[in-house]
């Protein structure tokens, strides 16, 4: 059974999914892998309670990102994304784009901690995304609130995708042996300003995410939107203690379009206001291909198949498809860092 919360007396329109459900009693479970079957078929967004994530820590982590965004800019400068080859780090409100469209927020982006790799002439270009994060010298406390935060919600998005994959008649760990042992953990903290500092009501563009499963935090200014297949628009208010959890590309690929991967957007905040979320994307290894996953027969013969943009083609090829999107979104890192990947036009096209 569907739990229902409302924000101020607000009907939801989209369903809560209690998480804790998966690993309660055997009747409890079956109707909650239905339930969640319906939803992924249907739009696959939704609020996510039960998820286990510790208020406290959550709490840390709103705080902490409005201390970031309230450094003066030559802080945040310090640790600007063009410095970054690896696509890490502060990037200005309007910086990035979607779909050619600068998006108005202002934001930090971290992904799993590493090393960068050693590049040969014949390795892949995906591997340039491996690398540190960067890290603010003025805010020492937001390293490691951010870290542990990358790893609970690490912990939850994998707990999802075996509930997925039992959702779809699979065995839990069918998605396993594309994402062991280390998943894409791609965090980022946003800030989106007023209108008396954008220059469009474009938060973010209208696109679909990449990965698989998307694990967003909002605080309490809304904004987001879900389109339907029908084209219109749905709200999505924040809901105290609450995430929305949102299925990628990957999913949609993996499973012929069962799964869906819907288009959203953010509106920017009316003057006088600001808003806050953190997204964090769990997305496969760089090195894995997407593959076909054999569905039941009863969702194979309703899948709808992948969605084609020319825009914006998939690529079943992990690392080549979250490349893509790297140069596409954030062409000022593209051009210093990656010019030999980028087309004349491209290079023309950034300015």
């Amino acid at each position: 059974m569907t739990t229902h919360l409302q924000p101020a007396n607000e009907q939801l329109a989209l369903p809560v999914i209690d998480l804790s459900r998966f690993h309660g009693p055997a009747d409890d479970r079956d109707a909650f892998v239905a339930e969640l079957r319906r939803t992924l078929f249907d739009h696959g967004f939704f609020y996510l309670i039960g998820h286990g994530v510790d208020p406290g820590l959550v709490s840390s982590v709103i705080d902490l990102s409005k201390r970031f965004f309230a450094l003066p800019l030559e802080e945040k400068l310090k640790i600007e994304m063009v410095k970054s080859p690896h696509f890490r780090g502060y990037n200005r409100a309007g910086q990035e784009r979607t779909r050619g469209e600068r998006d108005w927020r202002e934001q930090l982006d971290v992904n799993t901690e590493g090393e960068p790799a050693e590049i040969g002439p014949d390795t892949p270009a995906w591997n340039r995304l491996f690398g540190p994060n960067q890290w603010p010298t003025a805010l020492a406390e937001l390293k490691p609130v951010l870290l542990a935060y990358q790893k609970e919600v690490t912990r939850v998005g994998i707990d999802i995708l075996k509930a997925i994959a039992a959702a779809l008649g699979k065995p839990e760990n069918v998605f396993a042996e594309i994402y062991e042992p280390q998943p894409s953990q791609l965090l980022k903290i946003i800030r989106y300003p007023g209108r008396e500092v954008a220059e469009s009501d474009q938060g973010v563009g209208a696109h679909k995410d990449g990965g698989f499963v998307t694990i967003l935090l909002q605080d309490t200014e809304r904004g987001l939107r879900v389109r339907t297949e029908e084209g219109a628009w749905i709200d999505v208010p924040p809901v105290p203690g609450t995430f929305i959890i949102n299925t990628g590309e990957l999913l949609e690929l993996a499973t012929n379009g069962f799964v869906r991967a819907d288009v959203h957007d953010v509106v920017g905040p009316p003057v006088g206001k600001e808003r806050y979320s953190v997204a964090f994307f769990l997305g496969s290894r760089y090195d894995a291909t997407i593959p076909l996953i054999e569905l039941p027969e009863e969702l194979k013969s309703v899948a709808r198949g992948v969605t084609v943009d020319p825009l914006n083609p998939i690529f079943r090829e992990v690392g080549q498809n979250h490349l893509k999107s790297r140069l596409r979104s954030h062409p000022d890192v593209a051009l210093a860092h990656h010019a030999d990947l980028l087309t004349p036009e491209h290079i023309a096209s950034i300015g």
